[in-house]
């Protein structure tokens, strides 16, 4: 059984006293596969540090994050330009719309979100979306994107049965993570109305850990309590779900 965390930070400060590890407990308990999210310029050369250390595990994503995207956002994103030009990543992200911290950069954020989106098309890459109180905005920018070219992972899903269906209208994945073991999380009430195909798996580590590491430091290993939480919920194996969501995986990343 091959497990795949699709979104964890483990360049993540949270893990600079154990982060080799943190990993190898994943690795052992069959997480072969993480997909790490870039957030700014600053955590480039540690992105880079983990692929060398762990080249069969490990594929890295090139983008701005939208709760960094400040002042100096154009320079960012030709870093992320350049990123992209030089060496091989398997998407764009994170990046999206965050209304959550600050709503007074939405403006900067959509124009952002908007220029990641057309690196993507570009360089024929998906791109992993991080979306906070900002459904609306980010549907208004996929629905002027939309087309083959336009595709990915609608990261940490927590919308309503309609906003997931509407998700997946634009070639989204949906990045299924702790919260679907949270007692008042939602999604796991309706997430079988979703074919196990249009999901993947993510911890999004460290944050958002789930039952029964809710509140504390979340890692990779933890993504097995999400797989046992969705096989229960769709009534099948783990090793089924382990399986196909691998798979969608390595659709949406061309691996």
């Amino acid at each position: 059984m091959i497990i795949t965390d699709t979104h964890t930070h483990l360049y993540s400060e949270a893990f600079d006293e154990d982060r080799k590890e943190m990993i190898r407990r994943a690795i052992d308990a069959n997480v072969k596969r993480f997909f790490i999210p870039a957030i700014d310029s600053a955590y480039a050369e540690s992105m880079h540090e983990l692929e060398k250390a762990f080249p069969e595990n490990i594929f890295l994503m090139a983008g701005l994050h939208p709760t960094h995207v400040k002042d100096n956002f154009k320079e960012e994103l030709a870093f992320v330009e350049k990123e992209l030009s030089e060496k091989k990543f398997y998407a764009v992200g994170e990046t999206g719309i965050d209304l959550y911290w600050d709503k007074s950069t939405l403006g900067i954020q959509q124009e952002a979100f908007r220029h990641q989106i057309r690196l993507a098309k570009k360089y024929k890459l998906p791109i992993v979306i991080h979306c906070r109180d900002a459904f609306d905005e980010v549907f208004e920018v996929l629905e002027s994107e939309k087309g083959e070219d336009l595709f990915g992972i609608f990261h940490c899903f927590t919308g309503s049965l309609e906003q997931a269906k509407q998700a997946l209208s634009y070639n989204m994945k949906l990045g299924i993570g702790g919260v679907v073991t949270f007692k008042n999380g939602k999604i796991d009430k309706f997430l079988k109305e979703i074919p196990l195909k249009e999901i993947v798996l993510e911890t999004d580590a460290p944050y958002l850990a789930p039952v029964p590491y809710r509140g504390k430091r979340n890692e990779s290993l933890y993504i097995v309590q999400v797989l046992n939480r969705v096989a229960e919920i769709y009534e099948v194996s783990p090793e089924e779900v382990a399986r196909v969501t691998t798979e969608n995986s390595k659709e949406i990343f061309n691996i």
